[in-house]
């Protein structure tokens, strides 16, 4: 499969690039996280990671999916406009620690999901590094 050739043509992704790392990075402000994780887990790439920034002057945050075939890896960007992302979890299960601890660490949201404490004790609010709790 020639996912560079086949993700633009199924998504009409109009822009991608390739890093120095040699991460595959694909562009589209409108592209749908669910069935994207869906396509990819139907072409056999798998899911890697997900990472999570908190943007400067409050500008919100950068999600970056990771994914992997054949050891070339494919990504995608994200800015959650209000804070809340789609859980992939249930198509990716290795998502699943990933958005629980994203939530803990920057109090976003993954709708379609519940939450099972993994390093928040007790009477913990979620964003424990979001940059004005650090101030």
């Amino acid at each position: 499969m020639n996912l560079v050739n086949e993700l633009p043509a199924h998504f009409g992704i109009t822009e991608f690039s390739e890093d120095a790392s040699g991460v595959t990075w694909f562009t589209n402000g409108n592209l749908d996280l669910r069935e994207l994780a869906k396509f990819m887990g139907q072409a056999g790439v798998r899911f890697v990671t997900i990472t999570a920034n908190e943007l400067p002057r409050g500008e919100g945050f950068c999600l970056e999916y990771i994914w992997d075939l054949d050891g070339r890896l494919f990504g995608f960007k994200f800015h959650p406009a209000d804070r809340t992302m789609p859980s992939i979890f249930d198509i990716c299960e290795a998502a699943d620690w990933i958005e629980r601890e994203i939530h803990e660490e920057y109090a976003l949201d993954f709708t379609g999901r519940e939450y099972e404490p993994l390093l928040l004790r007790a009477g913990d609010q979620p964003g424990v590094n979001l940059q004005e709790v650090a101030k």
